[in-house]
């Protein structure tokens, strides 16, 4: 039942469907369910839950950008590999990499891959400012679900695009976040912002996915200290959490 859903909702974003995709996505979902049994990965394990709330999500940046014509991605903080993995499987022409801190988040999703049989993927242990070092302006896109404050994922984000690449925030209720983006654009180094709303089946949770480009070439790293001082305060000045 869940994969008729499924099937169904892909079906409306015009994503190429195929038995080996569906397959792929099966070994995923019961990889991740054995692995969570030893190692907490997700708090989410029903099925129709994985599928629609991750697996699903994750293809929704489709409504924001054609991945059909991305060369490379980098997912930051890609966690149990959402959505880095799942575009891997529905578009395997990209090569992706996945960026995380967390060690055993990491080992899962070098055993997945290799599960999987995945190729043109990378798994990097490290945090964002400290892999930015060697990879400015390399992405054409960069991806990060439900990860930071708005202004610290940007941050932390443009560097490592193109200059004519793009950032897509994956966030729930974002009327916080756009407050920063209005207030602080030009701080950010964003030249545009677009935010596409979205509901997935007829969950009340709204969702949003911020499209954001950058209006300069990045010349060097973020200072991840001064980062943080600098979001918390604008947060107080805006009068945010």
């Amino acid at each position: 039942m869940i994969n008729d859903i499924f099937i169904s909702e892909l079906s409306k974003l015009n994503i190429d469907i195929t038995k080996k995709k569906l397959d792929l996505l099966e070994q995923y979902y019961n990889f991740l369910i054995q692995y969570n049994e030893h190692t907490n990965i997700t708090a989410i394990t029903k099925k129709d839950d994985v599928y629609i709330k991750h697996f699903l999500d994750s293809l929704m940046v489709t409504k924001s950008i054609d991945l059909n014509h991305i060369n490379n991605l980098i997912d930051i903080g890609s966690g149990a590999g959402f959505p880095g993995i799942v575009l891997k499987i529905f578009f395997p022409n990209i090569k992706i990499t996945l960026l995380d801190s967390n060690n055993k988040k990491t080992n899962f999703l070098n055993e997945l891959i290799i599960k999987l049989d995945l190729k043109d993927i990378e798994v990097i242990n490290l945090r964002a400012e400290e892999y930015m070092k060697y990879h400015l302006n390399e992405y054409d896109v960069c991806i990060s679900r439900a990860v930071a404050y708005i202004d610290i994922i940007t941050s932390l984000s443009l560097p490592f695009i193109k200059a004519d690449g793009s950032v897509i925030l994956m966030k729930g209720n974002y009327q916080d976040e756009l407050k920063i983006l209005n207030t602080y654009k030009n701080e950010l180094h964003i030249s545009n912002f677009n935010i596409i709303n979205y509901k997935i089946l007829s969950d009340d949770n709204n969702r949003s996915l911020i499209v954001i480009s950058k209006n300069e070439v990045t010349s060097k790293i973020v200072n991840y200290p001064k980062l943080l001082k600098q979001s918390e305060m604008r947060r107080k000045k805006l009068n945010l959490k």
